[in-house]
């Protein structure tokens, strides 16, 4: 992969790549779980992946997020949306958009750990149960 300038990247850059990120993630955990079925695998996955699976997860992390993950959290939040999913409500997409965003920006500056660390964090609690 080319250098980057993750500074050079738009916000709304850094939420695709970080959708692709949290999706890896969620594909990651469901099949270290043993599903193995590809369409249990879909229907586990949507309940992290929709907006609002994603907006959840932000209050479960926002607290233990550095300045600079908040920044960059806020910055994808507040992008300029035209469309909402029809499952979701504005701010919920907002906070999605942010997550990705951050997400997208710990991989293009290559803090997998930090990435792992967040997720595990976003789900502990409900992995649990």
């Amino acid at each position: 992969m080319m250098a980057l300038d993750v500074k050079q990247v738009s916000t709304a850059a850094l939420a695709y790549l970080g959708d692709s990120v949290w999706e890896l993630l969620v594909r990651q955990m469901l099949v270290g779980e043993g599903i193995s079925e590809s369409r249990r695998l879909n229907t586990e996955a949507l309940g992290y992946v929709t907006a609002s699976a994603q907006a959840a997860a932000v209050k479960r992390i926002l607290d233990a997020l550095t300045e600079e993950e908040n920044a960059v959290y806020h910055r994808g939040r507040n992008i300029g949306h035209t469309n909402v999913p029809k499952r979701a409500t504005v701010m919920e997409y907002r906070m999605a958009t942010g997550l990705e965003a951050l997400f997208g920006y710990l991989h293009l500056t290559g803090r997998s750990e930090r990435i792992e660390e967040l997720f595990a964090m976003a789900f502990r609690e409900e992995r649990e149960q």
